[in-house]
């Protein structure tokens, strides 16, 4: 049985911040991997605007 590279490495494990290379908390959205910690450091350079 033989797998191929595109099937052997899937999953979570795979992707990591950009920023600190956690795994954990992973915002994927509008294509950012960057885990909520680093977000929020972040956040206002990016362009996003905090509320509340």
């Amino acid at each position: 049985m033989q797998v191929r590279n595109e099937e052997k490495y899937k999953g979570k494990g795979t992707r990591k911040c950009r920023t600190c290379g956690g795994a954990r908390a992973l915002i994927r959205s509008h294509n950012l991997y960057i885990c909520r910690k680093c977000f929020r450091e972040s956040a206002q350079g990016i362009g996003f605007k905090k509320y509340g």
